[in-house]
């Protein structure tokens, strides 16, 4: 059975025998809804690389307390993948998180796209970004991630031609594209980019405006798939020729 892992905001210094004590919602949920007890053992990550192995010595209210057994730091996965996700309706959003954090995407950027049928404005964008962001995080300790990804504030067009230079290879899906994602040759090192549009599909302005960017216009096969879905079927195929999936 796997065990359980919780996010604390650091664990720098922290070696063999050191107590660390976790608080706040995280612990609130651990003590009060999982009941944990002392003596369990559980995971504690920084989601920045390092985790700790350790033995619950003491419980609190909305507090505990880990002696580390083990200490392990990972290097950051790579090649790492941003994914810009159109912003979908309902709680499509969500979905495209979490799966996107499971096939361990390094970055996920909500995209304002001119088709884009949700609307992110003032307060309804705070809570929006704070659920993608939650989704995100419950993701990765699911998936036993190390290293969490990032969710990014809501990006305009211009945002997102603006990440396409840096990246090794940009790819955008869409379903008029000739070329096919199989055809491209995947760089074993740098960044990689993927855009996934709106339920309404991209403008030819946005497409345009990406590719000459440098980005490569790419169909995923004959089926077209659903905005929620498409990104994490995108980035399996990628890293599926890189080392890190080799």
């Amino acid at each position: 059975m796997s065990l359980p892992v919780h996010l604390v905001p650091s664990l720098d210094g922290v070696r063999v025998g050191s107590l660390v004590t976790v608080e706040g919602d995280e612990a609130h949920h651990a003590v009060a809804v999982r009941r944990l007890r002392v003596g369990e053992s559980v995971v504690l990550t920084d989601g920045r690389g390092t985790s700790v192995v350790g033995e619950v010595a003491s419980t609190g209210k909305r507090v505990f307390a880990v002696t580390a057994t083990t200490v392990d730091t990972a290097p950051a996965p790579t090649p790492a993948v941003t994914v810009v996700q159109a912003l979908p309706k309902g709680d499509r959003g969500e979905l495209a998180v979490e799966v996107l954090t499971e096939v361990g995407v390094a970055r996920v950027v909500p995209w304002a796209a001119a088709r884009s049928v949700a609307v992110w404005k003032g307060e309804r964008a705070e809570k929006s970004l704070a659920r993608w962001r939650a989704t995100a995080r419950e993701a990765a300790k699911q998936a036993r991630r190390s290293w969490f990804p990032e969710v990014d504030p809501l990006a305009s067009t211009d945002d997102v031609v603006a990440l396409v230079g840096p990246a090794a290879l940009a790819v955008v899906l869409h379903e008029e594209a000739t070329l096919p994602l199989a055809a491209l040759e995947v760089p074993a090192e740098g960044p990689l980019l993927v855009v996934v549009g709106p339920e309404g599909g991209l403008t030819d302005d946005e497409v345009a405006a990406f590719v000459a960017a440098g980005a490569t216009s790419v169909r995923l096969g004959d089926e077209v798939l659903r905005t929620s879905t498409a990104g994490v079927v995108a980035v399996a195929a990628l890293l599926a020729r890189t080392p890190r999936w080799g």
